[in-house]
């Protein structure tokens, strides 16, 4: 009577602890689904990003092949070229279909103001109306030559570039790098819209390719050039209504083309995902700023973790539910057993039939759990033929297997919960001397057996031959020593275990080794707890009961079981157990 108090506590801890552990189950499988389908909503971003990069360094990559064909082109000709040699050149480059976005290709000269006459009289030489403008006062002219196709460029004929900063800059750059350049943000002349463009230059010499700034300025004669709508050259890439990004593009602080239109009908005022990068381009730093629009939201929308989430708290109100019902009726058989106990507390005989009633009691009620388990898995198996019928083959849809799998591997779990309950409420109170006796042999040659281990993976030094007591029980603490040795080895195939049973006379002494990762000293006491587990990520669930049977039956008996164990240098379980020959007294009445 006065522990019965004490055991309805342990039973409501027990409860709470199967619901916690169930409920963290289940929330952990939401947050797993959200987590993965959040990574794959991400990778799909990361790759429309990372596309919309490419093309433009692809495009650009494109574009400066063709102006060195061109810086070719005129090298093949000593380094200098007429109109219609340059006009069937870049006829021969079919512009506007295999570089879409680029304006034209031309030529610009580099002429010192000394040599401008001499220049001016072989352009003349061309008959066409030819003049350099706008003025200045620079020592050097950059007059734009050529240019193709001429009916959309006439008006950047002639144009001295040396006038402004920023197409000046990118040309002097080209020069003196001797690699291809970009100008900074300029308006084109030739542009009616007045949109943000630039211009790309590659260099060309006299000669063979300088080595040095001092030889490329001696030897610099211009460069070939092509000139750039910035719009139009994004237009080029990828319309929008094939991309689920939109983005736009700085030139340093200057913005120079941009798709954040709020009126435009994909427009996603919080957009699932933004990102900026910075790439080098042709010695200018561009930002390409990145968000997601609408059609990507559509896209990219998933209820499986709600689903998930649903379906668990569905299988903890079920949980819940039997462990009530189991509850209320372990406090009538306790009831019912303490009712026995005081009537026939002089009667052994009678005193154990009532445990084993209690104990078949606990036996069925757990057994009954197992059927909304089964339950479920059967549910399980139909939204999986549900969802093959509306989607097809779910191959072609990890992100549901994987769920469906989950869920799976939670109804695994609480059959082996639900056993292990059963395992560990059979450890009873009671000795079991009349237990026939177990051949330590036998018993080994199983474990090898079950566990799938060689038999020189399971040594054994045995100075009895047979378990005269208990032997029920000692089979299960050495069948879950011996399994957790091979099970949760990081490489079972290379596992050794080592028995060593001494006959003290009125015990024996067991010790089981195994080579094993070890186990840390701070948590030695806890794996003997109930529910227990040192499981890493990548191992398979266990339930956190098997060492508890084995200290249950252990102490039954008035003994411990003692570990000796570091990380990295195996376990060493060490524990007594009775021969029968000759009973402790207090021992005796403990076990009454």
């Amino acid at each position: 009577m006065v522990r019965e108090p004490e055991e309805k506590r342990e039973l409501t801890s027990f409860h709470i602890m199967v619901v916690v552990l169930s409920l963290s189950m289940t929330i952990g499988a939401w947050l797993y689904s959200r987590h993965q389908v959040e990574l794959q909503i991400e990778g799909r971003f990361e790759a429309a990003k990372a596309r919309a990069v490419g093309l433009i360094e692809d495009r650009m990559s494109r574009y400066e092949d063709a102006l060195w064909s061109g810086v070719a082109f005129i090298d093949a000709n000593g380094g200098q070229v007429e109109l219609e040699e340059w006009r069937t050149f870049a006829q021969s480059l079919n512009l506007e279909d295999r570089y879409p976005g680029v304006n034209g290709i031309g030529v610009i000269d580099y002429v010192r103001r000394e040599n401008l006459e001499s220049y001016m009289t072989h352009r003349k030489l061309e008959a066409r109306e030819f003049s350099v403008f706008p003025q200045h006062d620079h020592d050097i002219l950059l007059p734009i030559t050529f240019i193709e196709p001429a009916s959309v460029n006439w008006a950047a004929v002639g144009l001295d570039v040396a006038h402004e900063i920023n197409r000046r800059t990118g040309l002097l750059a080209a020069r003196d790098t001797g690699t291809a350049r970009i100008t900074g943000p300029i308006v084109l002349v030739q542009d009616s819209g007045h949109t943000p463009g630039f211009l790309f230059y590659t260099p060309i010499y006299r000669g063979e390719r300088p080595t040095t700034a001092e030889e490329r300025r001696e030897r610099f004669l211009g460069v070939v050039y092509a000139p750039f709508v910035v719009k139009k050259l994004v237009a080029g890439l990828l319309s929008k209504d094939l991309r689920e990004v939109r983005f736009s593009l700085r030139d340093g602080d200057e913005l120079i083309y941009d798709e954040h239109d709020e009126d435009e009908p994909l427009h996603d005022d919080d957009p699932m995902f933004t990102d900026r990068v910075e790439i080098e381009m042709y010695g200018r730093i561009w930002t390409v700023e990145v968000k997601t629009n609408l059609a990507f939201r559509s896209n990219n929308g998933s209820d499986l973790p709600t689903f998930i989430l649903v379906g668990g708290l569905i299988i903890e109100i079920l949980v819940i539910t039997m462990l009530a019902l189991l509850s209320r009726s372990n406090r009538k058989a306790r009831l019912y057993a303490n009712k026995l106990t005081k009537e026939l507390r002089a009667k052994s005989d009678t005193l154990e039939k009532a445990n084993a009633e209690i104990e078949q009691f606990v036996y069925v009620a757990s057994h009954d759990l197992k059927t909304p388990v089964r339950g479920i898995g059967f549910l399980t198996d139909v939204i999986e033929e549900d969802l093959t019928e509306i989607l097809g083959p779910l191959d072609k849809h990890p992100e549901i297997t994987t769920q469906l799998g989950m869920i799976r591997d939670r109804v695994n779990r609480m059959n082996d919960l639900t056993r292990g309950i059963m395992d560990f409420s059979r450890v009873s109170h009671g000795a079991e001397a009349s237990a026939p006796e177990l051949s330590v042999r036998n018993l080994i040659d199983d474990c090898i057996a079950d566990f799938k281990v060689t038999p020189a993976q399971v040594r054994v030094e045995s100075e009895v031959a047979t378990i005269g007591y208990d032997s029920l029980h000692f089979r299960r603490v050495l069948e879950n020593l011996i399994g957790n040795a091979v099970k949760y080895h990081p490489n079972p195939q290379k596992a050794l275990v080592d028995v060593v049973i001494e006959d003290q006379q009125d015990k024996l002494r067991v010790l089981v080794k195994d080579n094993g990762k070890g186990i840390a000293p701070k948590f030695h006491d806890r794996i003997f707890d109930v529910f227990q587990t040192l499981r890493s990520g990548d191992q398979k669930e266990s339930t956190g009961i098997g060492l508890a049977i084995v200290k249950k039956a252990v102490e039954r008996h008035g003994y411990h079981i003692f570990l000796k164990s570091s990380e990295g240098h195996g376990a060493e379980f060490t524990f007594f157990w009775p021969t029968g020959r000759e009973l402790d007294a207090m021992n005796v009445d403990k076990v009454a």
